[in-house]
């Protein structure tokens, strides 16, 4: 009996070959690699990837999808299931805290949360290669003085490399979603780019910048700074959330105490 997408997890199921085929290659992954999927569905990915030789762990939320890929993959050794919710889950415990390269077709409405999620392990995690919405993958790719250009984009150029790759059109999944898919590759950074003083500081200065993005410096960071402060970290009070490069939203951070409310 085939499995009926679920809404509530939000699940598209992958069945184009081509782009199967595009995206083993882009991740090209070896028989030394210890590889994570993220909610493999119905094992579009699951199959190549077991079949390159790599040790390969699964984490799915949907249990009738859980029992199918039991099921599927009865007597395989080199793959793992784990019946559980991704952004919950404490991967490197899970894998043996051993370096790991993470793959998924990720439900639009969790992508957000769970990359910052897996991104507190960037000294074991090695890439990952994601689909996204579209619209998401822009976002995070964007430079300042964009529209796009957001609390998204900072963090996670603070984070990662972001390198888009291809888009995937509606019609490669089942159901059809409403919207234009990318992959996405992300490299963690060992170290940021820029000195924020702490991850804190740098996420608190970018929040309250973009929660009003029309509003100026001045405004938006009034709780957080002043402007002679601002002004002292070489920034003009005068300008827009969206107009800021990394390393002056770093440079806001240091002005912040550490642990600054």
């Amino acid at each position: 009996m085939r499995h009926v997408a679920r809404k509530r997890f939000g699940q598209n199921f992958l069945h184009d070959q081509q782009v199967i085929n595009r995206i083993i290659s882009s991740i090209a992954p070896k028989p030394t690699d210890l590889l994570v999927e993220i909610g493999p569905g119905q094992a579009a990915l699951t199959r190549p990837l077991l079949d390159s030789g790599a040790e390969l762990h699964l984490i799915e939320l949907d249990r009738d999808l859980v029992t199918r890929l039991e099921e599927k993959f009865a007597g395989e050794p080199n793959i793992t299931i784990h019946s559980c919710d991704a952004l919950k889950a404490n991967i490197p415990e899970l894998t043996g805290h051993r370096p790991f390269r993470l793959i998924g077709n990720l439900p639009y409405n969790i992508s957000t949360p769970l990359i910052f999620h897996v991104l507190q392990w960037n000294e074991l995690v090695i890439d990952m290669h994601f689909m996204l919405q579209k619209e998401v993958v822009d976002r995070m790719a964007a430079a300042p003085g964009s529209k796009i250009y957001g609390r998204l984009s900072v963090m996670t150029q603070y984070r990662a490399n972001v390198m888009p790759l291809f888009d995937v059109q509606p019609g490669s999944f089942v159901p059809v979603p409403k919207v234009c898919s990318s992959i996405v590759r992300l490299q963690p950074l060992k170290a940021p780019p820029v000195d924020a003083g702490s991850v804190e500081n740098m996420n608190k200065v970018v929040t309250a910048a973009f929660s009003m993005r029309r509003k100026t410096l001045r405004n938006s960071l009034r709780n957080l700074l002043n402007e002679d402060q601002i002004i002292a970290a070489g920034i003009d009070p005068g300008q827009r959330a969206e107009q800021l490069s990394l390393s002056e939203f770093a440079a806001l951070a240091r002005s912040l105490p550490f642990g600054a409310n």
